[in-house]
């Protein structure tokens, strides 16, 4: 009890740590807004001073030395109490004030320049700098509210973590009680074996052993939980912290330079202009207009955010990176290629790559255009009549007072462009820095990915490492239906009353399914599968079968599946009578208040939609989590599922309503947690966010792992021959032509070889090759009576396929075991005396398992596979002998005709 409440507090101070580094970062956040608040008062302030001094001038030429005296004494105290904040600005101000000083008595037609051209460019600048700030704004609180959510993320993974890792350690408690308990009721039976009967003794023994299978099953299933839900932590942290060092290292300063953008080229355009009325009036002034010149070239914007930047180094530094912490007894801290998820990761690593390159070109599109826009913004800042070019100064002073009328028209025109220019460069740089940032995660997610895989490789081509069988579980078809209730198109209320599911069938196999398989895939939900292969599984699924129990199934059509069974539905999921009181909830601004006002609708419903509806937006909500992978945001999924969850009777207003259709039902996804009733308010299944192969639908097979140790084959182990050509479709393949012998190592997967061909090392499709034994095995295979025509199988009871299939199974991995054990004795690939390959015998058996195959499965329509699909056999011979080596080749027409190899692989133990 101490140990535990030891691990809680722990556990306690880790989350604590986690909400201090969360409160100081909102808290340094707000901080950024508030400084970049009062620079904006600093400039505006600035130029403020600026106008009203270039006015006062032209107001007092006419008293010459003593008014501008007073003047620019006035000016010189005021800078000086002012923040010393963009030091290029502060120095022309400085410059400024002591040539003012000595030009008292020159300035005598500036006058007009000063009160009117001037002031009125100054006026523009202000107004930029306040709508530019404004818009920067809006833009900096959006990555902010990203980043929190990033790090949110993050936070929430970790919590996953704790929870799966907490129950981790419970099972493994559990099955450390078990042992203990079978080790005393050993030793009690010991002592006991004289008075008890063999029948009672074995009866203790088979209950102890069951429990022991047990409970070695639930730490398995922890362990892959846990595993699961480190890695996710390990990623999400990884992307936060990436996400963190881009917006404090770049978008900071990106975020500032919009906010100063035109502000420094305006005062320079200003003074510019005030020289070139210097020069026209005075040239005995040159030396002191050199030196006002010198400091207004030297405005530097970027010098300028530099120095805010260090000004204000506490707000606007970079924060301390999140630090992994390991839940109590956790040794693992890096995420794990390990053989249950390396498949997972693969494919989760192949996505991420391709997602990346479409992200990272995006981009740089992106990028060329924002800098196109930056050009295209400044050149019209810079044309802009309302800060006019030295040279034209001379005749803007000689034209009529009624000549300005087309002066400012074309200046009101000027300025609309430059406003729709600056909305389409916001636009671009929104988009810039949100790309930037989402490629700037999918690259630490891809980099961690790519070490894991890495490694793993590593650790599975050492040779010298030794590998040992592991017992997994493999996923089985579930008992038909024993009751009659049609699943699609049907009421779900009578449907669960009637089966006594809370959760269909239906949804929870292909939640699983997508769960497993499908949470990385890019538009899942989006992208339409095949319709011959959705109407399958349906068709499945109403006759009582599992038709996902092969993870080869097309993700796109187990989603088809979901989509269409609750489109299906008669009634909707919601129900009709509530479809105008949720659209109502619709026209509630705050997101809380809706979601609360949608529960209290919510809630009146029967208790099995509840469930329903909980286990649903929880899955949509986990998701959408992954949406930088899938491109599914909240409001995609709601798109996707909104006309099929929330209808009405009149059909005729539903394409209207359904903008406010995807807003509840994206609301619903977001909010799921707050909608729902917990399980604790509301018993029932809920949605795991890492789910395993069912425990009850689950046979063991084994695999590579730890486990008990069993001598495997050697690298070169076995031999096959290429039954048809195959061409590489990626570097880790390889191609070969038809009658090529191959050397093969191990299985990779239920579908591919790990081998050689030509020396060179690579994956090779077992569904193209045949293995051979040698002339031993054959002739032992003959004695044995492997030979003879298999004969068509589909007019024998039940009872004898299954013992033929038994047979066969046995056979298959007595001669699997027996050829391991040979191997010391088989001379190496190349040698002369290897047996001759006799083609013509092999395509002949290959003709006959493929008879035999589709003489024992009815027609169904194909299924899209994963692994390579191999040719079309030839027509089959009239007499072949069948071989259980030629078996796995077998694979092709097997599957496209609903046969599972599952249920003949290699490494199955025997009955």
């Amino acid at each position: 009890m101490m140990t535990s409440h030891g691990k809680l507090r722990r556990e306690k101070g880790s989350l604590a740590e986690y909400e201090s580094q969360m409160k100081d970062l909102r808290a340094q956040l707000t901080d950024q807004i508030k400084i970049l608040d009062s620079q904006v008062e600093v400039k505006q302030q600035q130029l403020s001073d600026l106008s009203e001094f270039l006015r006062r001038r032209g107001d007092i030429e006419a008293e010459y030395a003593r008014a501008l005296d007073k003047l620019t004494e006035r000016f010189t105290h005021k800078t000086k109490k002012k923040e010393q904040w963009g030091q290029s600005v502060c120095q022309v101000w400085s410059v400024l004030l002591t040539q003012t000083r000595l030009e008292s008595r020159e300035h005598a037609a500036l006058g007009d320049t000063c009160c009117n051209t001037l002031t009125q460019g100054l006026a523009h600048s202000t107004e930029d700098t306040h709508r530019l700030h404004k818009r920067s704004k809006e833009v900096g609180i959006q990555m902010q509210d990203e980043l929190l959510k990033v790090t949110t993320e993050m936070q929430t993974a970790m919590k996953t973590y704790n929870q799966y890792h907490t129950d981790c350690l419970i099972a493994e408690g559990k099955l450390k009680e078990a042992e203990r308990l079978e080790e005393r009721q050993t030793g009690k039976s010991a002592e006991l074996g004289l008075g008890q009967s063999g029948g009672q003794r074995r009866s203790s023994v088979k209950k102890m052993e069951r429990l022991m299978e047990k409970r070695h099953g639930r730490v398995q299933e922890n362990q892959l939980k846990c595993t699961k839900a480190r890695n996710d932590y390990l990623l999400n942290l990884a992307a936060a912290n990436a996400a963190m060092s881009k917006y404090y290292l770049q978008d900071i300063s990106t975020l500032i330079d919009c906010c100063d953008l035109g502000f420094h080229l305006s005062v320079e355009r200003v003074m510019k202009c005030y020289l070139a009325s210097r020069w026209r009036i005075q040239k005995t002034e040159e030396t002191g207009l050199k030196q006002l010149e010198a400091a207004v070239t030297s405005l530097d914007q970027g010098g300028d955010r530099d120095a805010l930047l260090q000004q204000h180094d506490a707000a606007f530094c970079l924060p301390f990176r999140f630090n992994y912490h390991p839940h109590e007894g956790d040794q693992v801290c890096e995420v794990s290629a390990e053989s249950q998820v390396r498949y997972e990761l693969e494919t989760r690593f192949q996505q991420l790559q391709s997602r990346l390159t479409a992200v990272t070109l995006e981009t740089e599109e992106v990028s060329k255009t924002l800098k196109a826009t930056l050009t295209a913004l400044l050149d019209n800042m810079c044309e802009s009549d309302s800060n006019p070019s030295p040279d034209v100064l001379s005749s803007l002073s000689n034209e009529p007072p009624g000549g300005n009328t087309a002066q400012k028209l074309a200046i009101a025109k000027r300025r609309a462009n430059q406003q729709e220019t600056e909305t389409y460069y916001f636009t671009k740089v929104k988009d810039f820095l949100i790309s930037s940032s989402l490629s700037v995660k999918l690259q630490a997610k891809h980099d961690l990915l790519q070490d894991a895989i890495q490694k793993a490789e590593a650790v599975a081509s050492d040779p010298s490492r030794m590998q040992c069988a592991r017992s997994v579980r493999v996923r089985k078809s579930r008992p038909v239906s024993q009751f009659c209730h049609t699943l699609f198109t049907t009421d779900i209320i009578s449907y669960i009353q009637s089966s006594g599911q809370q959760i269909p069938v239906v949804v929870e196999s292909c939640i699983r399914f997508i769960n497993l398989h499908g949470l990385h895939h890019e538009g899942i939900f989006r992208v339409p599968g095949s319709q011959r292969e959705v109407n399958h599984i349906r068709d499945a699924f109403e006759r009582g079968e599992e038709p996902l129990s092969d993870s080869e199934c097309d993700l796109d059509s187990v989603a088809g599946v979901l989509k269409l069974y609750f489109r299906g539905l008669e009634p909707p999921l919601f129900p009709y009578d509530s479809y105008s009181q949720l659209l109502e909830c619709g026209q509630i601004e705050g997101v809380t208040e809706k979601a609360l006002q949608i529960k209290a609708i919510v809630s009146t419903f029967p208790r099995p939609l509840l469930i329903v509806m909980r286990y649903l937006f929880a899955f949509l909500n986990h998701v959408s989590q992954y949406s930088d992978e899938n491109m599914m945001l909240p409001y995609n999924l709601a798109v996707c599922f909104g006309p099929s969850l929330l209808r009405g009777l009149d059909s005729d207003d539903a394409v209207a309503r359904q903008p406010q259709v995807n807003d509840l039902v994206k609301t619903m996804i977001l909010h799921y947690d707050i909608i729902y009733p917990s399980q604790s308010e509301l018993p029932g299944p809920v949605y795991e966010k890492h789910m395993t192969l069912e425990q009850e639908y689950c046979e063991p097979i084994t695999e590579e792992g730890d486990g008990e140790t069993e001598p495997l084959p050697s690298e070169d182990e076995w031999e096959a021959v290429a039954m048809f050509d195959y061409v590489a479709r990626s570097p880790a393949e390889l191609s070969f032509k038809q009658g090529e012998l191959l050397i093969v190592y191990s299985k990779a997967s239920c579908d591919w070889w790990r081998g050689e061909a030509g020396g060179v090392k690579g994956l090779i499709p077992h569904k193209y090759i045949s293995m051979l034994e040698g002339s031993e095995r054959g002739k032992r295979e003959e004695g044995g009576g492997g030979g003879g025509s298999t004969g068509n199988l589909t007019a024998e009871d039940p009872q004898t396929e299954n013992t033929t299939r038994s047979q066969e199974r046995r056979h298959t991995l007595d001669t699997v075991r027996q050829g391991s054990f040979r191997s010391a004795d088989r001379l190496p690939f190349g040698q002369a005396d290897r047996p001759a390959v006799d083609k013509d015998m092999i395509s002949r058996q290959m003709n006959s398992v493929f008879k035999e195959l589709l003489s024992r499965q009815p027609a169904v329509p194909p299924s899209t596979l994963a692994a390579p699909a191999a040719p079309a056999a030839p027509a089959p011979s009239s007499s072949s002998s069948t071989s259980s080596s030629s078996l796995p080749q077998a694979a092709p027409t097997a599957k496209k005709v609903g046969f599972s190899l599952r249920g003949r692989a290699l490494f199955r133990p025997v009955d």
